[in-house]
């Protein structure tokens, strides 16, 4: 009885099996080698709509081939009958059949046909195929190169759909977080209306693998929702404020500060390059303001001046030293709620408070930060901080918290210099 039998039906001529012969004679005058016609298929089988059992049949054809009969000029055509084949795969006829037209369909292999219906071939005595009737793998070797431009794009658009996710992610948790802030504040405003519409987001995130573009929608919805409940939020903490017994805005009260001093710091300490992984324990006055950890207030009238001395002196330097204004310049997404959040920041202590209570934002866990303040003491710890936060919202790091513990491993090893990368971050803005 003929193996592939043209007149048992189970085999029409469809569109399909036109093309795969077209590209088994194109893959004809390929030469590629069996390996990296396999690979290349395999990498984006699934997207191309193979099953496990089209594979599997696939390999069991491959390994009846021979690497001579992939040069070019030759075809590798696979003769073993429909017994051989489904003792090597556990198949019956009827899924044997179904799989072989599937791998046609697709264009991965093809049909050559003997007169009588029958598969058969023969070698000569190198090896090479003279005749042969069967399946045909010549269409891998004629779609390679489209199969890696496939995989290269594929890989292009998890990379971006992977990016698009982390940026939803930073998006989410911070609307989360301005929510429940100005609820447990009893702060007035819409929030049950942004509570629905963020539950409503909520409900539209993807189960399972979705678009680049249909991400990029989303997260354009979860950044228009965040400016609402950024809005909502300040216009409440405006409103709701007293300062100094007075209706004085969070806004006026800011403007007035830094009409006064311009470096909205008054007088900080410097963050070094540290090879040292001593924390700060002390806690009395004194040894504070030795540390110039209480602020100072210069006279008006030495403002500009004080504030001209800083800009020279920190681009004489250029990553010398680190004080707050420069930290804050550096990372505008911090700073934006860091402000928010503590109002006008005086002084470093302030900076470490928001800094600690923002950390649960980017998933940094707590004993990753205790870490990091008891090896590089709480300074240093708050700026290696802020830049992991601005890192993660700009979608420059995927894992805050491992982020954090590297660079408190590079201060162990002497090689943590973040003045680089808080200047670095301010030519680029500058660029």
């Amino acid at each position: 009885m003929s193996d592939i039998n043209q007149n048992s039906g189970w085999r029409k001529v469809t569109s399909g099996l036109a093309v795969a012969e077209r590209l088994a004679e194109a893959g004809e005058r390929a030469a590629v080698p069996k390996t990296q016609a396999f690979v290349a298929v395999k990498r984006v089988g699934a997207h191309i709509g193979l099953k496990a059992g089209d594979m599997l049949l696939l390999d069991t054809l491959g390994a009846f081939t021979q690497a001579q009969d992939w040069e070019e000029g030759r075809r590798p055509i696979v003769w073993a009958s429909n017994a051989y084949l489904m003792e090597q795969t556990g198949f019956s006829l009827s899924a044997l059949k179904r799989h072989a037209r599937r791998l046609a369909e697709i264009g991965v292999i093809s049909f050559k046909d003997s007169p009588n219906g029958k598969r058969w071939g023969r070698r000569d005595a190198e090896g090479v195929i003279i005749e042969a009737y069967g399946f045909d793998l010549s269409p891998l070797s004629a779609r390679v190169e489209e199969f890696e431009q496939l995989l290269a794009e594929l890989q292009a658009e998890r990379e971006l759909c992977q990016r698009l996710k982390r940026q939803i992610t930073v998006a989410r948790r911070m609307i989360h977080a301005r929510i429940e802030a100005a609820l447990s504040g009893a702060l007035r405003g819409p929030w049950a209306h942004l509570s629905s519409m963020f539950e409503d987001l909520l409900g539209r995130l993807p189960r399972h693998n979705t678009a680049s573009e249909a991400l990029e929608r989303l997260l354009a919805w979860f950044k228009e929702l965040q400016e609402r409940v950024e809005a909502a939020y300040l216009k409440a903490a405006q409103t709701d404020k007293v300062v100094d017994n007075t209706t004085e805005t969070i806004e006026q009260v800011s403007k007035k500060t830094q009409e006064m001093n311009p470096r909205e710091v008054i007088s900080d300490p410097h963050i070094l390059t540290t090879n040292q992984l001593n924390p700060v324990t002390s806690n009395s006055s004194e040894k504070e303001e030795a540390a110039g950890l209480v602020p100072y207030a210069p006279p008006e009238e030495q403002v500009d001046r004080e504030l001209e001395e800083w800009v020279a002196e920190a681009r004489k330097k250029r990553g010398a030293a680190l004080d707050l204004p420069t930290v804050m310049q550096a990372c505008p997404e911090f700073a934006s709620w860091a402000r928010n959040m503590g109002g006008y920041l005086k002084d470093w202590g302030d900076l470490h408070r928001v800094a600690g209570q923002l950390r649960p934002m980017i998933g940094v866990s707590e004993h990753a930060w205790n870490l990091a303040q008891d090896r590089l003491g709480p300074q240093i710890a708050t700026a290696a901080l802020v830049l992991t936060f601005e890192k993660h919202c700009a979608g420059e790091v995927a894992s805050p918290g491992g982020y954090l513990r590297g660079m408190v491993e590079k201060a162990g090893a002497g090689e943590l210099h973040l003045e680089r990368s808080f200047y670095g971050r301010l030519s680029g803005q500058a660029a």
